[in-house]
């Protein structure tokens, strides 16, 4: 018997929780991700692996081969 109410309030929880996907016009979530903000573009902040590959490549050292 608990099993079966356990069942009816993850689905009602499931239900309630896809309202607003099954309502919106275009049927989906909104992105999470830092880089499709808006206010963060503004601020030119980026998620943590798009910065670390910034600064590698400000890093990289080109080797001049006539100084060698």
């Amino acid at each position: 018997m608990s099993v079966l109410i356990i069942i009816g309030l993850v689905g009602a929880a499931i239900l309630l929780l896809s309202v607003g996907v099954i309502f919106r016009k275009d049927h989906t979530f909104r992105s999470q991700h830092i880089h499709q903000n808006a206010r963060m573009k503004q601020d030119q902040i980026h998620c943590a692996k798009t910065l670390d590959k910034e600064e590698q490549r400000k890093s990289e050292r080109k080797i001049d081969i006539n100084k060698l």
